[in-house]
């Protein structure tokens, strides 16, 4: 069954929501993660060095995490824009309003997204 008009608009203002507090997010990891520590130098440890290195490359890997959600958030709004919201991209099938409801930026129903992610597609 499609969706219904007020639906979108409900999923819309919950991605725009989403979007925004990433945005706001990725601004300051960005910042942390390009601030050079202010502690390093000769004088300190090389095991500190090594927990400060370990701490930025758990913070790339989260940064670049939150990208690709927000990547999917854009698209998700694009095709709210094309009236094409809820509709996978690969199959063309309804996504199930319990998957959009868990995961709004949902462009794909759970079979097209397993196969893409076992390169089946």
């Amino acid at each position: 069954m499609a969706l219904k008009k007020s639906e979108i608009e409900k999923y819309k203002k919950r991605l725009e929501e989403m979007r925004d507090h990433l945005t706001h997010s990725l601004k300051g990891s960005t910042a942390e993660v390009k601030t050079p520590d202010e502690a390093t130098g000769y004088s300190q440890h090389q095991a500190d060095q090594g927990t400060d290195d370990f701490d930025r490359t758990i913070s790339l890997e989260v940064t670049s995490r939150e990208y690709a959600i927000l990547r999917q958030i854009e698209r998700a709004l694009e095709k709210i824009d094309e009236n094409t919201y809820g509709i996978c991209d690969i199959s063309n099938e309804e996504i199930p309003k319990a998957r959009l409801e868990a995961v709004p930026y949902a462009t794909m129903t759970v079979k097209a997204q397993e196969q893409l992610e076992k390169g089946l597609i």
